[in-house]
């Protein structure tokens, strides 16, 4: 995988940041997978001339900024009434009065034929835990970077309706996808 040199800053002027979630429990169906957008996001590269092991990567991640975009399976299909407490269980799941950011610093790039795995530090609901992601060129100039947070190991506890009979699932998928061409 090929990486140019120099810096660039991305956000949402140059894609997109989703969280995916999954229902369990015995309510599971009654409940939504979820897709949720990240509207306030921001990642740093810096590859220097000597390569990217030597890159850098920072983000910065605003909480309070989720937005439902898409909800499959469940009862019956979302509503905008369902969206706004969906987003704001979420916000109080995640405590963003207390810890509104969530924050990557990178500590290692290793680059492969196809992929590159960026190693670092996520910070989040106050608490600091290694990570990995996985950054993959989809078409020319356009990449998609993805791992898995597991919520517990940040001290989140997932959230839960109906005695726990309905629940969301620990481990949370996030994606970015830039296009760097434009």
């Amino acid at each position: 995988m090929e990486i140019r040199t120099g810096r660039l800053r991305l956000g949402p002027d140059e894609g997109r940041m989703l969280l995916r979630t999954r229902r369990a429990g015995i309510g599971s169906t009654v409940g939504h997978d979820l897709a949720i957008e990240v509207t306030d996001w921001s990642v740093e590269l810096d590859v220097p001339e000597t390569g990217p092991a030597d890159a850098t990567a920072t983000a910065h991640v605003g909480l309070g900024s989720l937005a439902v975009r898409q909800g499959t399976g469940g009862a019956r299909p979302l509503t905008d009434k369902d969206r706004g407490e969906i987003e704001n269980n979420a916000r109080r799941t995640l405590d963003v009065d207390r810890h509104p950011t969530a924050t990557f610093e990178s500590s290692r790039v290793v680059v492969g034929d196809d992929h590159a795995t960026i190693s670092g530090t996520l910070t989040l609901h106050g608490a600091a835990g290694p990570i990995d992601i996985e950054v993959r060129e989809v078409t020319p100039d356009r990449y998609r970077a993805a791992t898995v947070v597991t919520q517990s190991a940040y001290g989140i506890k997932p959230y839960s309706a109906f005695l726990g009979a309905l629940r969301v699932r620990d481990d949370v998928e996030v994606e970015i996808e830039v296009d760097l061409g434009g």
